[in-house]
């Protein structure tokens, strides 16, 4: 008797621990994983080669870097040349959407996702997203998941014909610290992963911007040793 195949779900894979975390639940789950990365344009491009080892350490069906840049539009710290933020604390990262948001970039990215995972006949999209360790993002909130998922059901032949798709967020509404647990507890390698803003041009990351900071109290606060390489001590 032929085994069954597993369902198909795209993953959008950033090389940030977010996104490699909520794939390695994806893949816990039993899907077949089909990894999406965008080259938007970014000034911390490290990270497209943190996702190239993290969808191989995962052995994804097929990994995808797709370039659409963004830098051509500017307006976030992240794709134009604005300074990055540095040194910030927990109270100013939450006061106002901070300058490395990038115009909205998850919607181009689900987008991407979603055009693919009708190509392939998968109704499952995960995203990273996450709402509670964030910093001030409106595209990584509930309600702007809910209208997608609607909209990706009104705008395409499948979702028309009633083969739904799905946007999945598993890490929504954990900490960070949370994440890095349950990520620990799959066997995810985050010495492979890339959080910083503003690396160094050999890589490293910088320690101070929200990013980085977000990211090493996690570890701290999840009792995780912290593998990241930075150029200076956090």
């Amino acid at each position: 008797m032929n085994e069954p195949h597993p369902q198909r779900a795209v993953i959008l894979l950033s090389g940030g621990i977010d996104s490699t975390t909520t794939a390695a639940v994806a893949r816990e789950q039993g899907f077949e994983l089909y990894a999406l990365t965008v080259a938007y344009g970014q000034r911390h491009a490290v990270e497209l080669d943190a996702a190239r080892k993290v969808a191989a350490a995962l052995g994804v069906a097929r990994h995808v870097v797709q370039s659409i840049d963004l830098s051509a539009f500017g307006g976030s710290a992240l794709t134009a040349d604005i300074a990055v933020p540095k040194d910030r604390s927990t109270v100013e990262m939450g006061e106002d959407i901070p300058i490395t948001y990038v115009p909205a970039r998850n919607t181009v990215f689900l987008s991407l996702a979603l055009a693919w995972a009708e190509v392939l006949g998968a109704q499952h999209i995960f995203i990273g997203a996450n709402a509670v360790d964030y910093s001030g993002y409106p595209d990584c909130r509930p309600d702007f998941l809910r209208a997608f998922e609607t909209l990706a059901n009104l705008a395409t032949k499948a979702g028309r014909e009633g083969k739904l798709f799905h946007i999945e967020a598993p890490l929504l509404m954990l900490t960070k610290a949370d994440i890095i647990r349950w990520g620990w507890r799959l066997g995810v390698d985050y010495s492979l992963t890339h959080s910083c803003y503003d690396p160094s041009p050999e890589g490293l990351a910088c320690g101070s911007c929200d990013s980085c900071q977000i990211r090493h109290r996690g570890f701290v606060e999840a009792g995780v040793p912290d593998p990241t390489r930075y150029a200076a001590s956090t």
